[in-house]
C-alpha cells in the first residue's frame, strides 16, 4: 500500500488514474466528511477547522504553517478549487473515477452552530478572495490592489480563530476515533465489501447514462403559452414581438436544460439522477429576444429541501429561433442583452411553473 496526500484537483486525479492503469493498482480517495454547501463540497465549519489546524503547526515542508503570513489566503485558494460543486457531485465524480471512497470523520454530529465571529471572518475572506481573483487572477495576496486588506484579514483571522479555540477543539472528532473509522473503511474496500452510495446506483439513472445526452426540466406547454399571452397583454415590447411569431402553434415542447453531456460531462448529467421524474418549481423571470431568437429566463427551485442547481450558465426555455438559426444559439441571449444587442422584458413577480426533471 502506498499512501500519499495532496491530490486536490482533476489534473492530479487523471495522473493517478493513469498510474493505476500502468501499474495495475487501485487508488482509494480519502476525504474529510462534510455536509458541504450549495456550491462547495466543504462546509464553513470544515474550513474553519482546517485553518485552525494549519495556524497551529510548525516547520511545514511547504511553509504552510503558523509562520506563513498568507496561510489564510492559501487555504481559501484550495477551498475554491471545488467551488461550483455540491457535495454529491464531488463524491459522485470520485466514486466514478476510482470506484470507492473513504470519508474521514472530522466534525462531531451534535456540535453547536459555527460561532458568528468565525463565520463572519470566513465569509469576509471569501468575499475578499473573489474580489482579488476577479481582478488579479492567481496573483499572490501580497501583491495587487488588496494587499492591505489581506494583511488586516490575516491578522483578524488568527485573532478570531484562537479566540474561539475551545469551540473549534470541541467540535472535532478525536483523532484515534477518526483513524479507527478510516482503517475499517479501508479494510472493507480491501475485502471487496465496499457498497456504492445510493446516488451512484442504477436506480439513480446511472446505468443508462451512456445513452443519455442531457438532463432537463420539462415544462407544460400550455402553462408557457398562458404566460406568454399574459405577458403580451401587459408589456408593449413583448406584445409587439410576439404578435407575428405564431408561438401558439409553433411551441410543442418546453424545457430548461440543466446539464449537457458534451458541455458538462457524464458525471454532471448523472448527478441529477436523484431528482429523476420529480416535480421541480421553476421561476420565470424575464423574456429576452432579438430578431432571430427568443427565450424565457428560468430559475429552478428545490425538491424536498434540496435545490436543483443548473450547470448551464444561463438556464432558459427556448421559445423561437428564426429559420437557419440553431436552438443552441439561444444560450447567447443573456450575453447579447448585456452587450445591448437583445431586449429583456422583466417579469415581476415571476410566475412559478411546475415541471418534471427528465433525462433525454
Amino acid at each position: 500500500m502506498l499512501a500519499d496526500k495532496n491530490a486536490p484537483n482533476v489534473e492530479v486525479w487523471r495522473q493517478i488514474e493513469d498510474m493505476c492503469r500502468k501499474a495495475r493498482a487501485n487508488a482509494v480517495p480519502v476525504i474529510p466528511d462534510s455536509e458541504g454547501t450549495e456550491s462547495n463540497p466543504f462546509s464553513l465549519d470544515t474550513l474553519a477547522v482546517f485553518m485552525f489546524r494549519v495556524l497551529q503547526r510548525a516547520n511545514h515542508p511547504g511553509n504552510l504553517d503558523k509562520n506563513s503570513p498568507n496561510a489564510g489566503y492559501v487555504l481559501l485558494m484550495f477551498y475554491h478549487l471545488y467551488e461550483g460543486k455540491t457535495r454529491r457531485e464531488f463524491e459522485c465524480e470520485l466514486v466514478e473515477r476510482f470506484r470507492s471512497l473513504v470519508k474521514i470523520p472530522l466534525l462531531t454530529s451534535e456540535r453547536n452552530p459555527l460561532q458568528d465571529p468565525v463565520k463572519s471572518i470566513l465569509e469576509d475572506g471569501i468575499d475578499l478572495y473573489n474580489r482579488h481573483t476577479g481582478r488579479h487572477g492567481r496573483l499572490e495576496s501580497n501583491k495587487g490592489a488588496y494587499t492591505k486588506e489581506w494583511a488586516k484579514w490575516e491578522k483578524q483571522l488568527r485573532e478570531i480563530l484562537f479566540g474561539n479555540a475551545q469551540y473549534l477543539n470541541s467540535i472535532q472528532v478525536p483523532f484515534e476515533s477518526a483513524l479507527k473509522e478510516v482503517s475499517e473503511q479501508l479494510r472493507k474496500i480491501a475485502r471487496g465489501e465496499y457498497k456504492t452510495p445510493e446516488y451512484m446506483t442504477p436506480d439513480s439513472g446511472k446505468r443508462k447514462i451512456a445513452a443519455i445526452t442531457f438532463a432537463a426540466i420539462t415544462l407544460p406547454v400550455l402553462d408557457i403559452k398562458g404566460l406568454l399571452d399574459n405577458l403580451a397583454g401587459k408589456h408593449r415590447k413583448a406584445g409587439a414581438f410576439l404578435k407575428d411569431k405564431n408561438l401558439e402553434n409553433s411551441i410543442n415542447k418546453a424545457h430548461v436544460t440543466l446539464a449537457h453531456k458534451r458541455s458538462h460531462g457524464v458525471t454532471a448529467v448523472a448527478n441529477y439522477g436523484t431528482f429523476l421524474h420529480k416535480q421541480v418549481p421553476v421561476d420565470i423571470t424575464a423574456l429576452i429576444f432579438t430578431d432571430k431568437m427568443a427565450a424565457l429566463e428560468a430559475f429552478p427551485g428545490s425538491v424536498e429541501g434540496e435545490r436543483v442547481i443548473p450547470k448551464n450558465e444561463w438556464p432558459h426555455v427556448t421559445l423561437w429561433t428564426a429559420e437557419g438559426v440553431g436552438g443552441k444559439e439561444a444560450n447567447l441571449l443573456s450575453k447579447l442583452h448585456l452587450e445591448g444587442k437583445a431586449t429583456r422584458v422583466r417579469i415581476d413577480p415571476p410566475p412559478t411553473i411546475l415541471g418534471t426533471l427528465e433525462f433525454y
